[in-house]
């Protein structure tokens, strides 16, 4: 059985120490974009950074790159190369200096994603993140090739496309299995498990949540978290608790209807009165 997630749980687990300086508070790089959408990778990164971390850097096919700076002026902006070509020096020492990075969001062409995830896992990442598009070709890809420390955020479609078969009636036992065959700490729709069997489970939010670019949101918190040196199920469980009461706080306040980009704020709320 899962173990349940409440305030008072978290408060035991403790939250991530805020630290002295941006340096010690972690650098997430998140990693993905596409002409059709352009602002997944912003919305991630500054979640990473309203729920704590310390710096953020995008990067982003090259024609969508020299775009995102005046968007996102709090980031450092890089190009991800172009098919099979290698990384830059600069993006590769983003990579292996960062503390989590995030690939997925925003992308929409498997083999843009698949060349994307072979570049970045030719560098030194230590932790990575996967969402969006790049559950997509998980399946397909090998294990081997990723970081020992990996974390999943998966909705449901994805979670049964990772699984190859639809969703059964037990949510927790399906995000286990999805958990040991991926080696992976696996977020999905409020539950978290850990490869070993541990599982927890908390509220996801409620259907205001259900708005484009609200899992861009969620990944982005779960990253900045994990930046934080966070172990991965409490980066998973704090990122998916924080982003569905900032959810639950916009609800309360304004109904539904908000947009993803409203969540940005109340994050940081939620983690100051947690």
């Amino acid at each position: 059985m899962p173990e349940d997630v409440t305030l008072a749980f978290l408060r035991e687990w403790g939250a991530p120490d805020a630290g002295g300086s941006k340096k010690s508070r972690g650098q997430v790089v998140v990693v993905g974009g596409s002409p059709r959408s352009p602002g997944a990778v912003l919305l991630s990164g500054e979640a990473a950074l309203r729920v704590g971390a310390g710096r953020v850097g995008i990067a982003a096919p090259a024609a969508l790159a020299p775009h995102l700076g005046p968007a996102f002026p709090e980031a450092g902006i890089y190009a991800l190369p172009t098919g099979s070509d290698p990384l830059d020096d600069a993006l590769r020492s983003a990579l292996e200096s960062a503390d989590a990075v995030l690939l997925g969001p925003g992308f929409d062409d498997p083999d843009a994603t698949r060349a994307a995830l072979l570049a970045v896992t030719g560098a030194e990442v230590r932790r990575l993140v996967l969402d969006a598009f790049a559950l997509g070709i998980l399946p397909s890809f090998d294990r081997d090739l990723l970081p020992d420390d990996l974390l999943v955020n998966a909705n449901e479609e994805e979670a049964a496309l990772l699984l190859e078969r639809d969703l059964g009636e037990d949510r927790a036992a399906d995000v286990v299995e999805i958990a040991r065959r991926y080696r992976a700490v696996v977020h999905c729709f409020g539950t978290v498990a850990h490869p070993d069997g541990r599982c927890w489970q908390a509220e996801p939010g409620g259907s205001g949540l259900g708005t484009a670019g609200s899992g861009d949101v969620l990944s982005g918190a779960i990253a900045g978290f994990a930046a934080q040196g966070m172990d991965a199920e409490r980066a998973a469980v704090w990122g998916g608790w924080t982003h569905a009461r900032a959810g639950d706080r916009l609800t309360e306040r304004v109904g539904m209807g908000f947009l993803a980009r409203d969540l940005l704020p109340e994050l940081t709320a939620v983690v100051h009165e947690s």
